[in-house]
């Protein structure tokens, strides 16, 4: 019983975790300053196809869904599924609800820009970070780079994952997504503030580690 709690908890994190993305994804977008690499890119080509994020996310992740069941399907869980639709669907959800109450012009002026920016940033780094920090299975996305280091064993990760992210950023900035200031501290910052979260807080959240 114990085990299923805890296996609950981490579903509830997970998918808490990725509709707040989502949510600071729709904030992120409008100013101008980049997006994560793999929003960036799924912004770019779903604006150029004519479909919104939530519905072509979808369909890649599909897609990468079935490279990764074919050669590594340990990278998969629960919280796989729940990137795959959630994220693209909330921010298309928030987006729509943004323009209901936000006053129009709202991110014409820089201070404003930076003001909300600041925040969903840190709040993005936040939920991206508790999500996979919670060890439910990694995005289509995220587990592509990880089977490409397991078969280029002479190519570290952590250059793998950044050709990846690059090669992602530039199929964005070529789609006419916007790569800027965002884009890059995500590319740095993920990775020690997932090692963070799950060193201090999920362990205390879901087992109560001090």
């Amino acid at each position: 019983m114990k085990f299923l709690h805890i296996e609950i908890k981490r579903l509830v994190l997970v998918v808490i975790a990725v509709i707040v993305m989502g949510l600071c994804l729709s904030f992120l977008e409008p100013c101008g300053f980049g997006t994560d690499p793999c929003t960036c890119m799924n912004l770019g080509i779903s604006r150029k196809i004519g479909m919104t994020l939530g519905n072509w996310q979808a369909l890649l992740n599909c897609i990468l869904f079935l490279v990764v069941i074919v050669f590594d399907r340990g990278q998969l869980g629960w919280g796989t599924v729940a990137n795959m639709f959630l994220v693209g669907y909330s921010f298309d959800f928030f987006t729509w609800l943004n323009a209901k109450w936000m006053p129009e012009g709202a991110f014409d002026f820089m201070p404003a820009r930076i003001l909300i920016v600041i925040p969903a940033l840190f709040v993005f780094v936040l939920a991206a970070s508790a999500y996979m920090a919670s060890d439910l299975g990694t995005s289509p996305y995220d587990a592509v780079p990880f089977i490409i280091a397991s078969k280029c064993k002479k190519i570290p990760f952590r250059i793998v994952r950044m050709i990846w992210d690059i090669s992602v950023c530039i199929i964005g900035f070529l789609f006419g997504s916007t790569v800027g200031v965002v884009t890059l501290i995500m590319a740095f910052v993920l990775g020690p503030v997932i090692a963070w979260m799950k060193e201090n807080v999920i362990g205390r959240l879901l087992y109560g580690r001090n």
